[in-house]
């Protein structure tokens, strides 16, 4: 009992995952003799006493009091035998609760009217390092869900789910069960984590699975570590599974490949990658074999920190001397990890080797290789793979079809994604809010089909489904590009009377309205609203803003752009000043351009063919030839030609510019080499009279000086 009140050391270093490539294959495949004295996560010892010790969060137990606990119990045993004492009446008419040693284990604060929570497994003052939040989607998933979309359990188990779902403030679900020793089994017990995890109760798992450990005999089985550590994994509850694991019974049983797994697998889906690792070590020193599960988990990992595709294959091929099995998972995490780095030949190599072992592949697979063929936009391969899943009799599921609808979407072809759609019907798949949101995307994207993506997204509404953030996005960009600002700002409001958060992505397709309709006051208005929702712009936003206030010649606002963005890490690119460029020379300030061409130089951007295009034909239009050929010269010799078409353009004006300067200056030259050569005539100068400033000149046309010589 000593040991298990030890606080945990803080996690070491581990430098086989942030070192090198060089370095990590020796270090990946080295086990270390000394593996045991070092690992977090080495097996406990052996428990001395038959009695089962305390598993969850021990820290706080003292053996004297434990001593005095088990004296209180065989004392009120005693007598409870009287039935006619009034001391055992008055404690029969009172709640059960548990013992006080039990509430030792939980950490209560001061205030007594607060709720019960669990202690910390290490040092308050330290964060939980490592770990990300959960993502929203797994937040919506974990969430607390309605018992009665659950169906209810019969016997002890509905008593005791009853009891964790009906909890009264300051009360915890140990303290609920006393009148339950003995009537619960293993099996029952995890039949009730099930159930908790799936209705998200999740501190009622833990302080259940705490009252497992305290039962005579012990209800822990390695049964119940599966069920339970990827529960707490998926809620981002690692710091808890590592206190679970390490204080595990050091018992022959729970040494099982399965335990060790849902270990790896629920630190994985915490991001607790280390840990996970040091899990894997672990396993590895107490000669426990890994199977396929644990091989797709790893493989997993390592593509999640950062692991080449090749050190992932070679860790596979040590697996497989192991005497790990080709499996769908495995080969499923294989091509995962060689697709996420573009190498998708050798993603097919494996999995036509995997049907060559005669492992029949499954639509995940084929998923997994079509996204990467579209986001190459490589197309019509993912459709040679479409064609070979349905052949091979493989049924596709709704994220395939989704995915070919969003690779049409972004290709602008929404008559594709309507006979998807209709596919997609006819195999029996319902179309869910991405398929629809893909369709809205598709009629958005091009300039006045507006109205054919609202009436993609009214028909989404028609059947039942609700629009994300991600649909009225596609919808506010649809009137944006229309020129529908007014549309755009409804629906803007509309999601917002839905509940619905706008993400950046919303604010920006509703900038981008308002920027393309010159409404400056509109831009302003929605740029304070972001900064009061706290929501931080991207590159895209902010040139949307510059955009909207510069072509309006809103040059001091656009310049507080430029500054506000750059607090925020956001600084300026070529494309920045390009804008800039192209507001100056539409409203007529030209000579402003050579100052922001020294502002690129200062801040080390190399100008572009848009940026010299953009000075040229500024200086064009106010008829300065001379820099607008400098700056041709400068565009010349530095590489920056825009492509054919603009610049066969852009050759034409000068061309026709040049000829004519090529003219007077031909001219001036034959001055110069005839005056040089004393052939210029030189004209006599008469002499002028006292009134000749008085004489008024008089033109005559030359067309009437011949009509008065014929009269």
């Amino acid at each position: 009992m000593a040991l298990l009140r030890q606080q945990l050391p803080p996690p070491l270093p581990l430098p086989l995952i942030h070192g090198h490539s060089s370095t990590l294959k020796p270090c990946l495949f080295r086990l270390s003799k000394t593996l045991r004295l070092f690992s977090l996560y080495s097996a406990p010892p052996t428990p001395t006493s038959n009695s089962s010790a305390s598993i969850f969060l021990p820290f706080l137990e003292e053996e004297e009091d434990h001593e005095e606990e088990e004296g209180l119990g065989s004392v009120a045993d005693e007598k409870e035998e009287d039935p006619d004492d009034p001391i055992v009446r008055f404690f029969k008419s009172r709640t059960s609760t548990q013992d006080p040693q039990r509430e030792g284990k939980l950490s209560l604060q001061k205030n007594r009217r607060s709720s019960w929570h669990l202690a910390d497994d290490l040092d308050d003052s330290e964060p939980d390092s490592g770990v990300d939040p959960v993502p929203e989607v797994q937040e919506q998933q974990l969430g607390p869900v309605s018992s009665d979309s659950i169906p209810l359990a019969d016997g002890v188990v509905g008593q005791i789910l009853q009891k964790a779902r009906n909890l009264g403030q300051n009360l915890t679900l140990g303290e609920e069960l006393g009148g339950f020793e003995g009537r619960v089994g293993e099996k029952e017990c995890v039949e009730v984590l099930d159930l908790m995890g799936e209705e998200g109760l999740l501190m009622g798992c833990l302080y259940f699975f705490e009252w497992m450990g305290l039962q005579e005999p012990c209800l822990v089985t390695p049964r119940a570590c599966s069920v339970l550590f990827p529960i707490l994994g998926r809620a981002g509850m690692g710091d808890k599974l590592v206190v679970l694991f390490k204080n595990l019974p050091g018992k022959k049983e729970f040494r099982d490949v399965h335990v060790y797994n849902a270990a790896i697998s629920g630190l994985m889906c915490s991001k607790r990658y280390d840990d996970a690792w040091k899990v894997y070590e672990t396993m590895e020193a107490n000669n426990i074999l890994p199977d396929h599960v644990t091989c797709s988990i790893m493989i997993t990992i390592m593509r999640k920190i950062g692991r080449s595709a090749k050190d992932s294959w070679d860790f596979f091929e040590r697996m497989n001397r192991k005497g790990v099995k080709w499996s769908q998972e495995v080969l499923g995490a294989l091509i995962k990890s060689f697709c996420d780095e573009g190498l998708k030949s050798e993603a097919l190599i494996i999995l036509i080797e995997m049907e060559k072992k005669g492992i029949s592949s499954n639509a995940i697979v084929y998923n997994t290789l079509m996204t990467a063929f579209c986001d190459s936009n490589r197309v019509e391969e993912a459709e040679g793979l479409f064609a070979e899943m349905k052949s091979k009799g493989i049924k596709p599921t709704s994220p395939t079809f989704n995915i070919l609808m969003d690779a049409y979407s972004r290709r602008m072809q929404p008559e594709i994604v309507e006979k998807l759609l209709v596919e997609m019907q006819e195999m029996g798949l319902e179309p869910n809010v991405k398929s629809y949101t893909c369709l809205v995307s598709a009629y958005g994207r091009q300039k006045n089909m507006s109205d054919m993506a609202a009436d993609a997204f009214l028909r989404m509404k028609k059947v039942g489904i609700r629009p994300t953030s991600h649909t009225y996005t596609a919808l506010i960009h649809a009137y944006s590009v229309s020129g529908w600002h007014e549309k755009a700002y409804i629906a803007f409001e509309n999601m917002k009377k839905e509940g619905l958060k706008p993400s950046i992505e919303t604010y920006t397709a509703l900038l981008d309205a308002f920027r393309r309709a010159g409404d400056t006051e509109m831009l302003m208005r929605i740029w304070k609203l972001m900064i009061k929702e706290k929501v931080q712009g991207t590159k895209v936003t902010f040139n949307t803003l510059l955009d909207g206030f510069s072509k309006q010649g809103h040059y001091l606002e656009a310049r507080d752009v430029v500054s506000e963005f750059g607090n925020m890490g956001l600084q300026p690119t070529v494309m920045t000043y390009n804008m800039l460029m192209n507001a100056y020379a539409r409203g007529g300030q030209h000579s402003k351009l050579p100052q922001l061409l020294k502002e690129m130089e200062v801040l080390n951007l190399k100008p572009d063919s848009v940026t010299y295009s953009t000075m040229i034909y500024a200086y064009i239009r106010v008829r300065d030839f001379s820099r607008a050929f400098f700056y041709h010269k400068r565009m010349v010799k530095s590489g920056q030609v825009p492509d054919a078409r603009s610049y066969e353009k852009l050759r034409a004006i000068l061309d026709v510019k040049l000829a004519r300067k090529n003219k007077k200056d031909k001219s001036a030259i034959l001055g110069i080499i005839n005056s040089k050569m004393g052939m210029l005539k030189i004209k006599k100068k008469g002499k002028k009279d006292e009134f000749w400033k008085n004489k008024k000149k008089r033109y005559v046309r030359g067309d009437n000086a011949v009509t008065d010589t014929n009269n």
